[in-house]
């Protein structure tokens, strides 16, 4: 409901403004990392309810960043949704193997990402 936090992990800063105003929108706190070094450093300090995550990030990229997200207990339980421009479903498979709790292709429409974080966070 409204008032979790979401971390939203992207490099491309314009994808980074599209999801904050969507997410505020519907009545989220909105953060935002454009690399994983930043990110895991801001989720350790104070974890978010939800992550948008993009697996193409610079200082190691999204699939290292979700994989190191698992090994660490109080980052474990978030729910990690993907959102990626890659094509291949063995990446999909990969990510969700990896613990993410959704995968989404590259344009993603906001009702259905936005349903989806409605689902995560009950």
């Amino acid at each position: 409901m409204a008032g979790h936090r979401i971390l939203i992990i992207e490099d491309d800063p314009s994808m980074r403004k599209v999801l904050h105003a969507q997410l505020r929108a519907a009545g989220y706190e909105a953060l935002s990392a454009g690399d994983a070094i930043v990110a895991f450093t801001e989720m350790r300090k104070n974890p978010p309810d939800l992550i948008i995550l993009d697996l193409g990030l610079p200082g190691g990229g999204g699939l290292n960043l979700l994989q190191r997200m698992q090994t660490i207990p109080k980052l474990s339980p978030i729910p990690v949704v993907v959102l990626s421009a890659q094509p291949s479903t063995n990446v999909e498979t990969e990510v969700m193997h990896s613990g993410a709790a959704a995968f989404f292709h590259k344009p993603t429409p906001p009702e259905v990402l936005l349903e989806k974080i409605r689902e995560l966070l009950g």
